[in-house]
């Protein structure tokens, strides 16, 4: 396929999947935003205000960049998980490959629909915090990197749940036993310096921890960790998921009849 060819395929892919998301917006854009809502409400401020400050901010504005990263992460998984397992499912995948459309074409129009809808999700909470406290990005440009790669790799992710799963089921196992319990494991409404040491440390090991506070520190300017070694870990976390999911496409396994 010539350039234009694997754009002009790229970019069907990328309309397809916004279409799909788009057209059931009351679906797939409203819930998330009132499920931080309630979040924000709850946690942010009637918790929040026994609470007090946390990490030198007000206890809403600290759960803001952890509650913007956690609709994201959630969003952009569940589009490519759900959307390339109904390719799957319907055999409308077997097509696409059988075509000339190279792997990695495939995989990038997938995921970029999945960080789109992220990305979107991501605005809208961000919007609506706005009604609840008052903040400044600190560094924009970290900011906008560090969800840029969490949402690509969540995406990548979704697709590789996707094509070892064999049902419908299958899709809900990682968001109900993985997912869910790292992202509250994840820093999202406390600073793990308020953990006991021994868990401070076993903290250290989920990798959630790293994109929250990294997020964090682009809004907030604090972090309980490096931030240029989150980062540069989740940067190495996507190139790996990328080269495994588009192996798997390359190869066909379990997508091919």
């Amino acid at each position: 396929m010539t350039i234009t060819q694997q754009w002009i395929a790229f970019r069907t892919i990328l309309r397809r999947e916004i279409t799909r998301f788009t057209r059931i917006w009351v679906q797939t854009l409203i819930p998330p935003v009132i499920t931080m809502g309630l979040y924000f409400v709850i946690f942010g401020h009637l918790i929040g205000e026994r609470i007090g400050q946390m990490g030198g901010f007000d206890y809403m504005s600290f759960v803001v960049p952890g509650l913007v990263m956690m609709a994201v992460i959630n969003n952009s998984y569940s589009n490519v998980v759900s959307s390339f397992f109904s390719a799957k499912f319907h055999r409308s995948i077997e097509e696409l490959l059988v075509s000339p459309t190279p792997s990695y074409i495939i995989l990038l129009g997938y995921v970029a629909g999945g960080v789109l809808r992220g990305l979107v999700v991501g605005g809208i909470v961000t919007f609506a915090s706005t009604f609840f406290t008052n903040f400044i990005i600190e560094n924009p440009w970290l900011t906008v990197f560090v969800i840029l790669l969490t949402s690509s790799l969540f995406s990548v992710a979704g697709l590789i749940n996707a094509i070892f799963a064999n049902s419908f089921d299958d899709i809900s196992i990682i968001p109900t036993f993985i997912l869910t319990p790292l992202t509250y494991f994840g820093g999202v409404f406390y600073s793990i310096s308020m953990l006991p040491e021994f868990w401070q440390g076993v903290s250290q090991f989920n990798p959630i921890l790293y994109m929250v506070n990294a997020f964090r520190f682009g809004f907030l300017g604090v972090s309980d960790v490096n931030v240029n070694l989150a980062v540069s870990g989740i940067a190495g976390m996507l190139v790996v998921a990328y080269l495994f999911a588009w192996y798997l496409l390359q190869k066909g396994r379990k997508l091919r009849s």
